[in-house]
């Protein structure tokens, strides 16, 4: 599907990551990033985001926190990052971009509480009042008070599996008091995750009942006469669906894949961001009439049912866009070492040959590498680097193959 959209709307994407490759330039295994199109996708999303008077974090643990894909988010107007776990803050933090979210999907663990603290992020989310105690204790040490968001959920909310917990929101009022007498704290504003769902069949992106649920409770703030306090609402964000969030509450959104493409949507439609990840690797034997080719990063987010998947293959970017062949993922149950490819007698796959995959990539999830390419716009592509998923940089160096 993804594999589609980036054949129709970004195909100097395709044809650099092919030629860069073929010339040793970047490496099998690697997630390529067209920088220039993150860039033009977040401006897009700045400009429709002021428009409704919301504010942008940007997510970035699907496309590895690497400086360059960062600053490239950043000249587009998106200065301001989302951390799903230490991990994530971490790189950000060190690599001097703005720190803006911490805690949500992923509680800060009690011993790194510290070193949390120490990174002054704008906001902190807790699920409970040990989590808000913690939080509030390692800021007062740092000497700052730490902005605190309460995760809240109701009967009925929406939650993927193992991402369920937080505060009642029937209790809303008390958790709010309760954040703002913590010592080093004080309470901020409410999320939820996700807000947002892409509804397959329908082919659009609808509310869940979490947007409501922090409607309401918002509502019953406002009769506490608690005013301007933050609404985070992240899930599924494209320029696309920025108005519905703001109808249902919203003030603040955490755009991920929309700043490449991928999101659920953009496999559907043609929506204002255009594809700009793909995942790119090579042929490494045959056997018994397959093609394997290496793995690393063949973790395909199951956003959509089991459909048919497909590869380009080549060792040239005019055969390699001219030539898609069926390719299997390993079971998830099994090591990615190599994914197969099913070539018919007309085509033409020899070892060595580029493969390209255009699918909803998690990179923090995997051992793949990542590849920042600046420059394709103006037809002079540029490796920026390989980068691990961490964002420190990678033990790789080009070969300067011709």
């Amino acid at each position: 599907m993804f594999l589609d959209a980036l054949k129709d709307r970004n195909r100097a994407f395709l044809e650099a990551a092919v030629a860069l490759h073929q010339a040793g330039r970047v490496p099998a295994g690697a997630y390529l990033l067209d920088l220039d199109t993150m860039t033009e996708n977040a401006c897009l999303m700045c400009a429709e985001a002021a428009r409704l008077g919301l504010d942008v974090l940007a997510m970035t643990k699907q496309i590895g926190r690497n400086p360059p894909a960062l600053d490239a988010l950043k000249a587009g107007g998106i200065g301001r990052f989302v951390a799903v776990d230490m991990a994530c803050a971490r790189p950000i933090h060190a690599n001097g971009h703005g720190l803006a979210h911490i805690g949500h999907l992923g509680q800060i663990p009690r011993h790194e509480a510290a070193e949390a603290a120490a990174m002054r992020a704008d906001y902190w989310t807790v699920f409970n009042e040990e989590k808000a105690a913690e939080a509030a204790q390692a800021a007062a040490a740092h000497g700052h008070e730490q902005a605190l968001i309460a995760r809240i959920q109701a009967p009925g909310d929406t939650f993927y599996s193992g991402h369920e917990g937080g505060f009642d929101a029937d209790a809303v009022e008390a958790v709010a008091d309760a954040l703002d007498r913590t010592p080093g704290g004080r309470f901020a504003g409410l999320t939820t995750f996700p807000a947002l769902l892409f509804d397959e069949g329908a082919g659009e992106a609808r509310p869940t009942p979490n947007l409501a649920t922090l409607r309401e409770a918002a509502s019953q703030l406002g009769k506490q006469g608690r005013r301007e306090i933050v609404i985070n609402a992240p899930g599924t964000t494209s320029a696309r669906v920025m108005a519905a969030l703001a109808d249902g509450g919203a003030t603040q959104v955490e755009p991920g894949h929309g700043l490449t493409g991928t999101t659920p949507l953009h496999a559907r439609s043609d929506l204002p961001e255009r594809p700009a990840m793909l995942y790119l690797t090579e042929v490494s034997h045959f056997h018994q009439g397959r093609a394997y080719c290496f793995g690393g990063g063949l973790y395909i987010d199951p956003v959509f049912a089991p459909y048919p998947l497909k590869a380009l293959v080549g060792q040239d970017p005019e055969v390699a866009l001219a030539q898609e062949v069926d390719a299997a993922t390993p079971d998830p149950a099994m090591i990615d070492y190599y994914g197969q490819l099913l070539p018919e007698p007309n085509h033409r796959v020899t070892v060595g040959d580029t493969v390209i995959f255009g699918f909803r990539a998690q990179a923090f999830f995997t051992r793949a590498v990542i590849v920042p390419v600046a420059g394709i716009a103006s037809g002079r592509p540029e490796a920026k680097g390989v980068w691990t998923t961490e964002g420190r940089p990678a033990s790789w160096s080009e070969t300067g193959a011709d």
